[in-house]
């Protein structure tokens, strides 16, 4: 089977602008040259020769000059050095579900131990029941790294003193959604006076998203500067990143195509009568798996905005927002449900069209192949440093990226009003063009990409750090 690939030859290093049609059986045969850790890249690598339509696609938002300032209070910094020396009092959570949902956990993890002034263990990570991915906590994250940022605002132990391990902690499981400070306060902090352990359970959504200022810039730390990659998932991202911008600014799209997605949302893949007989039998297996409220359609799912864009309505997306056939996309996730024909309308729009395996050198997956927390980690790092970022669905990772651009300063986002956009779409009275030009308009508000309209009154931090974790300063252009 033939299909389009980028090669990266050694003469590419003269030349770094090629792209070449070859089978892929033939792909082993090429090598390239490894990179060093890239840098951010920047918006001037995208050139001045640039078409008007292409610097509109490209460009970020004016006006909005904000850089990260993570400031405590005095109050804050007079307490950091009793609760950091504690060892009366223990910490341990065991967090689950996929990379990113793991990731919020833990960030609340760290703010919990801060709330109740205990030392944190480094959390355990539960074995992943769709994914049945074995992970710990050392293979995704630098321990050693979250340990030396957070010493100044909690103490972290990686394994509980000798003279506790054979106690039997306090488990706690029933923790309501969205507590606040008080309630963590109230609850748990007389259970010390019981034993010196406190073991927490499933955090998802457990800690308020609205928290005092203080918390909040922890936050922050922790998600931003803290949860570094393990040096292995690092340089590989890394490299994937770089590889791939060599020829080009380039987008990234986080597809929520795969199986799992299908049977937990409750929508539709559109793929046709024999896949979806498929899915339905899967969620009437696992009725567990399903998120969403059974009283509503997967068509009711859909104009409600609540489904994932499918291939032939990202396509359409980067169609109307200026992307062309010569577009280079990274596509992020894992195998769609489907496979090649999931994915074959994006194809057939945009040649131009690759994801790790693809931009990859043989053998450099080989160590993360069966743990999809890491490879969906450099995924994230790949989706980190493009260009232009856009998640087909809202998800963990799509706003975990985004919180990470943003607080970085790196590139344009894009969160796909899904909604309103496929109104248009299904809209059969007007013309293509107008169609695209309506979706454009959707997508062009300067202030889109930093602030995602919700409906909700609380933003959570980790997917828009400002106003609480970064500020504004004047811009020096006249």
């Amino acid at each position: 089977m033939i299909k389009v690939v980028r090669v990266w030859h050694p003469d590419d290093l003269r030349n770094d602008n090629s792209f070449t049609i070859l089978p892929t059986t033939r792909l082993g045969t090429y090598r390239s040259v490894i990179e060093e850790v890239v840098k951010p890249f920047g918006t001037s690598r995208l050139g001045s020769n640039l078409t008007l339509s292409s610097k509109l696609f490209w460009r970020e938002s004016d006006g909005v000059n904000f850089h990260p300032c993570i400031e405590f209070s005095s109050t804050y910094t007079t307490m950091s050095p009793s609760l950091t020396s504690t060892k009366s009092k223990y910490l341990i959570v065991v967090v689950n579900g996929g990379l990113n949902q793991q990731r919020n956990q833990i960030v609340d993890s760290v703010i919990i131990a801060r709330i109740l002034g205990a030392a944190l263990v480094v959390p355990i990570l539960q074995v992943n029941q769709i994914w049945e991915d074995k992970s710990e906590f050392s293979d995704i994250f630098d321990v050693a790294h979250f340990k030396r940022t957070l010493k100044d605002d909690v103490r972290i132990v990686t394994n509980l003193p000798s003279t506790l391990i054979m106690s039997k902690p306090i488990e706690i499981r029933d923790t309501p959604f969205d507590s606040n400070p008080e309630w963590f306060r109230s609850h748990y902090a007389s259970k010390f006076h019981k034993g010196s352990v406190l073991l927490l359970r499933s955090l998802d959504s457990r800690l308020a998203k609205d928290l005092p200022g203080d918390l909040q810039r922890l936050r922050c730390k922790v998600a931003f500067h803290a949860l570094r990659f393990s040096a292995p998932i690092q340089a590989l991202g890394e490299r994937l990143a770089e590889r791939i911008a060599k020829h080009g600014p380039y987008v990234a799209l986080h597809l929520r195509l795969e199986r799992d997605v299908w049977v937990r949302t409750g929508c539709s893949s559109g793929l046709g009568p024999s896949f979806e007989e498929e899915i339905e039998k899967e969620r009437i297996q696992k009725p567990q798996f399903l998120t969403t409220r059974n009283n509503m359609t997967s068509t009711e799912r859909r104009k409600a905005g609540q489904c994932p864009l499918n291939a032939e309505e990202v396509g359409r997306l980067l169609r109307a927002l200026g992307a062309t056939d010569r577009t280079i996309i990274f596509w992020a996730g894992g195998e769609p449900f489907g496979g090649a024909e999931a994915l074959k309308p994006l194809v057939n729009k945009f040649p131009l069209l690759y994801n790790k395996n693809d931009i990859a050198l043989p053998g450099e997956l080989k160590e993360f192949e069966t743990r999809k927390s890491m490879l969906a980690a450099i995924d994230y790092l790949v989706c980190l440093k493009s260009d232009l970022f856009i998640p087909s669905h809202g998800g963990n990772m799509g706003r975990a990226v985004k919180g990470s651009r943003i607080y970085a300063g790196w590139g344009k986002n894009i969160t796909p009003n899904k909604r309103l956009m496929l109104r248009v779409l299904d809209n059969t009275t007007i013309s293509k063009e107008e169609a695209d030009q309506s979706i454009a308009d959707l997508h062009t508000d300067p202030t889109h990409q930093f602030e995602e309209s919700t409906g909700k009154k609380v933003v959570d931090v980790l997917s828009n750090p400002i106003p609480d974790c970064m500020c504004q300063v004047k811009s020096t252009k006249e």
